[in-house]
This record gives structure tokens, sequence and C-alpha cells, in this order.
């Protein structure tokens, strides 16, 4: 799949490096024996594109909401992408504190990542609800807690989609519309506001 999509790369467009930030979810992890935090740093970075943070929160609803929710509010973070706490334990969370916040859901990335997981571990993909979704114009893919999982989401969806040369058509290209619907807001209360001094 990496292939094909790297053949519909148009070298007549110049790449545009996006900021990404990287958060693992773990009660047991750190900076140094996060693997699966190094993997996506490694393949973000080599993509060029830029790391604009890097966190480790526990497995709790409220911590791994609050450091979303931050970046996702921060104007130079574009895209946020969360390792961790995906499975059916009772202490992965992940989605029911990411799910939430999305104003619209990437129904999609969970199908094509099953279906890229699915080629390599077979039924056992069932085990993971990775999700993800557009959270205040800014992009959250939520993966497993595994380095193989986070390569597979890299190299098989997001190297692909987070690169404004791949058509017909990509993820960046799109970026400076996700808040449409906010100004379209803004603009229709600003309309319906009396003048100043009315």
């Amino acid at each position: 799949m990496a292939g094909l999509d790297q053949a519909r790369l148009d070298t007549a467009r110049a790449f545009v490096p996006l900021t990404i930030a990287v958060l693992t979810v773990s009660d047991t992890r750190t900076l140094a024996d996060d693997r699966s935090g190094d993997t996506l740093v490694e393949r973000l970075e080599k993509a060029g594109h830029r790391l604009a943070a890097r966190a480790i929160v526990p497995d709790e609803v409220e911590a791994i909401r609050a450091q979303v929710k931050a970046w996702a509010a921060d104007p130079g973070v574009d895209v946020v992408i969360t390792t961790g706490g995906t499975g059916f334990t009772g202490r992965d969370v992940t989605p029911e504190a990411v799910e939430p916040l999305f104003e619209k859901r990437m129904d999609g990335f969970s199908a094509i990542f099953h279906r890229i997981s699915y080629d390599k571990i077979g039924t056992s993909t069932l085990q993971s609800r990775a999700t993800a979704g557009v959270v205040n114009a800014t992009y959250v893919f939520v993966l497993p807690g595994s380095p193989g999982a986070c390569r597979d989401a890299w190299d098989g969806i997001l190297a692909a989609q987070l690169d404004y040369r791949h058509r017909p058509c990509n993820f960046v290209e799109i970026m400076p519309r996700l808040d449409e619907h906010l100004k379209r807001g803004a603009a229709t209360s600003s309309a319906a506001a009396p003048p100043a001094g009315a």
C-alpha cells in the first residue's frame, strides 16, 4: 500500500511540512523507554515534518483529554497523534477521552488501519479501537500502543495523507477549510448583532 501511495506523489507540488504533537498514553512508560513515541517521532521527522511537542500522560480520561484539547487549541499544532490505551482492558480509555472532542469523525481511518493490520496480525486487529477525527481544525489520530501499530498507521496511511503532494487528495490541502463552520458561525453571529451604538 505504501508503494502504491508513493507512486501517487505529484512532484510538481512542493512538500508542506506540518507541526505534529505526539502523545503517549501509559501508566508505566517514560521518555527513556517509549518506543512507540520514538517510532512516530522518527517517522514524522524523516518525512520532513516538525515535532511540535511530545508528552506522556497516564491512562486517565481527564489527563488525556486535557492534553489533546490544549494541543488542538494551539495554532502552532496541525496534527495530534496519540499512541496507547485503545484496547479493551479497564485502563484503556483513550477513545473515551478523545472521541467526545471530535467535531467530525474519520470513520475511514479505522477501517483502513484494520485492513492493514489484518494482513499482519489477522483477527487480533479486533483488539484495537484505533480512531481519528478533527478537533478545533486539528487532525487527531488515536493509535494503539505498540511500535508495530504506529509503523503500520504511519507507513500505510499518515505518510501519504499528511503529504501535500499526494494525489488525488490529501488532508493537507483541506486544512485551511477545516474551521469553515466556526467562521460561518461567527459571521452569522456578527450579522445578527445590532450595530455598535444602536
